[in-house]
């Protein structure tokens, strides 16, 4: 099991050479590659390069400290699951080799582990989000409308029931530190196109469907997960991107454990969630106040569960 003896990887970006940072969302830090130290073109050709810190956010803060390791579980966890989805869908990685030599524009030694070299994609402005449970914004939704993104279910559901058949309810990305918007079929066809629209909700019901029958068989439910597509310019393929099925991106719930009706324990960040609103916080969620530093408890507890995660679907420790 790896240690991280410093908090370097849950402050901002780094600086790499041969990269030069562009943008930061709330866990993953964007590099392009610094063409004049490379001598004009990057070996692999038109990539970035995707860093996944230990940065952990919850109620659109990010918060403090992070969660040693985080980062390379997001990362590793999401390499396993493009090599189970393979046939299914192309992904956007491209190289996880590290630099030989500082600025050969592979992925510095300081990131490994953590980072992938990936083709450079154009994203489509959709979270492509698949339920096969109701709970979550879905459930506050059906709760108010016995619908989901416009999708009638079934009368008498409850948190945690498993639904029918998997849901496609695709949302809006949002910026750091706003909410992601539910939205309709129909209003991302207005967005990106009938074509488009068909193809990544057909590609995210695959992917859900290959995901959770996986995760069964490892004792594990996949309750729902939010998927990224893009377009390879140089192919014109649709691609999967950005991380995938991960305790950030889905919910994940011991099988053994699973009780509707209820909040169901899940293997991702809700024990931070838990304690920022519970009374020992002392935090108002409703007021402009930052969240408090999280007790040295939540943050062991926090990674063992990412760590259980990873271990339990993959059949392997971290290395």
């Amino acid at each position: 099991m790896r240690e991280n003896p410093t908090d370097a990887f849950a402050g901002g970006p780094l600086d790499l050479p041969g990269w030069r940072h562009v943008y930061s969302g709330k866990v993953r830090d964007l590099y392009e590659p610094d063409l004049p130290a490379l001598g004009g073109a990057h070996p692999l050709g038109d990539v970035v390069l995707v860093v996944a810190s230990d940065r952990v956010s919850a109620y659109d803060h990010v918060l403090s400290p992070g969660i040693p390791d985080k980062g390379v579980v997001l990362t590793q966890l999401s390499l396993w699951w493009f090599e189970q989805l393979a046939d299914v869908v192309e992904n956007h990685v491209v190289s996880t080799a590290v630099s030989a030599e500082p600025g050969d524009g592979l992925v510095p030694d300081v990131v490994a582990g953590r980072a992938m070299v990936c083709r450079r994609l154009r994203m489509f402005p959709v979270e492509c989000v698949v339920r096969g449970y109701l709970t979550g914004s879905g459930l506050a939704e059906y709760r108010a409308s016995g619908e989901v993104t416009g999708i009638p279910l079934p009368e008498g559901l409850v948190d945690g029931s498993r639904l029918p058949e998997p849901i496609f309810t695709p949302a809006t990305k949002a910026e750091v530190g706003e909410h992601d918007e539910n939205v309709t079929f129909e209003e991302v066809v207005r967005r990106i196109g009938p074509d488009d629209a068909a193809r990544l909700r057909d590609l995210t019901l695959a992917i859900y469907a290959r995901a959770e029958e996986i995760a069964r068989e490892r004792g594990v439910i996949l309750a729902d997960t939010k998927l990224e597509f893009g377009i390879d310019p140089a192919t014109g393929a649709t691609v999967l991107g950005d991380e995938v099925l991960t305790p950030d991106s889905s919910r994940f719930w011991p099988a053994d454990l699973w009780e509707p009706g209820r909040p169901q324990p899940s293997f991702d960040k809700q024990f931070v969630r838990d304690w920022l609103t519970s009374p020992d916080s002392g935090w108002d969620r409703a007021s402009d106040t930052p969240p408090p530093a999280l007790p040295d408890d939540v943050v062991r507890r926090t990674r063992e569960r990412y760590l259980e995660a990873y271990e339990r679907l993959t059949g392997r420790p971290l290395s």
